[in-house]
């Protein structure tokens, strides 16, 4: 596996900017108008890319309502999944146009598939990647399929075992994939800080050899920025216009604003990772004369034997450094030196 992968013009890996992932989902409540204003939005909050899901209910469920299709547990209590992938699902004739008018703006665009065909059809879009949802993360006959397209490949490891991700990295590498990053993922909605456990994120690229990321389901703007203090080279945060309109995902996504927030902060927190670093930064440098070191601090006679009294460590930072104290007191000086001098080797 490689240790960085290319998205369109852009490079993810651990020495790039964070790739910035935009989900779409459902958010665009069957109103293409909408999908398009979502896409524009998310080019202004910052996204490196804009992420759709490809599916019908029928690729996705039956059109059942025994008691094994109804939801239970989550925001979604009570329906069946036929009737929520139903409310949720992306038509197909609208994705073609969505990825012109994402790429006219100069955002990457890419979709999970949920099933062979929508992999085949994301294909014929020539899609520069797929990403692969957690629910899917154990489906190894889809995951080969899309392996076999040779494209770069994102997977949430939501809910799977250390050995599912195993053996869906392996189903990937034995079916020709080689770009690979994984991504942490909660697969709750949505899910709380205390769920996160972000130190996955670096043991996944290392168990794994691939970068890694996080597909955040909370609404908190710590959680995505100390995953990128542990290394995440890939954020996904679901999107809307607004939450104040209903929606399947509405919930547990981020208006435009709090997905600049989280932009901003994101960009910041890279700035100040920095490097392996000691000594002097270039705004430091205006800094040094505040600091202590040996200075006059009564006024001592031309061989007149220095005391300490007579010499202290202050600042500013004009002296002889504060290592050579125990040197300078008893020694004799060569001249008359004045209170507020600062001391040096020809004083003395």
């Amino acid at each position: 596996m490689k240790a960085s992968i290319q998205i369109g013009d852009r490079r993810i890996g651990p020495n790039d900017p964070t790739y910035l992932i935009a989900e779409m989902s459902a958010n665009h409540n069957q109103n293409f108008d909408q999908a398009v204003e979502i896409i524009k939005a998310a080019k202004q909050a910052g996204a490196d890319a804009i992420k759709l899901q490809t599916y019908t209910p029928d690729t996705m469920t039956l059109d059942c309502d025994n008691n094994y299709f109804k939801i239970k547990g989550t925001i979604w209590e009570g329906q069946t999944l036929y009737d929520l992938y139903r409310q949720a699902y992306t038509p197909w004739e609208w994705q073609p146009k969505l990825k012109k008018i994402a790429e006219k703006i100069k955002l990457d665009f890419f979709s999970t598939p949920f099933d062979e065909t929508a992999v085949d059809f994301l294909g014929e879009m020539q899609v520069p990647a797929y990403k692969i949802a957690s629910f899917e993360n154990i489906d190894l006959p889809l995951i080969r399929k899309i392996a076999k397209t040779g494209k770069p490949i994102i997977l949430s490891t939501g809910m799977a075992t250390l050995a599912e991700i195993d053996e869906a990295v392996q189903t990937i590498k034995e079916a020709g994939g080689n770009e690979l990053i994984l991504l942490k993922c909660t697969s709750a909605y949505p899910a709380s800080p205390e769920e996160m456990n972000l130190c996955t994120i670096p043991h996944l690229s290392k168990a794994f050899g691939v970068p890694a990321g996080l597909s955040d389901h909370s609404m908190s703007l710590a959680v995505p920025i100390v995953a990128v203090t542990l290394g995440a080279c890939v954020i996904e945060k679901h999107f809307t216009l607004s939450r104040n309109e209903p929606g399947p995902d509405s919930p547990f996504s981020l208006e435009p604003a709090e997905f600049k927030d989280m932009v901003d902060a994101v960009r910041t927190t890279e700035k100040a990772i920095g490097e392996v670093f000691y000594g002097l930064s270039k705004r430091e440098k205006e800094s040094r004369a505040f600091r202590r070191s040996l200075f006059a601090v009564k006024d001592i006679k031309a061989g007149e034997v220095i005391i300490s009294d007579s010499i202290r460590s202050i600042r500013p930072g004009h002296g002889l450094h504060t290592r050579y104290l125990n040197k300078i007191i008893g020694r004799r000086a060569k001249k008359d030196i004045q209170q507020g001098t600062p001391i040096s080797w020809d004083l003395v």
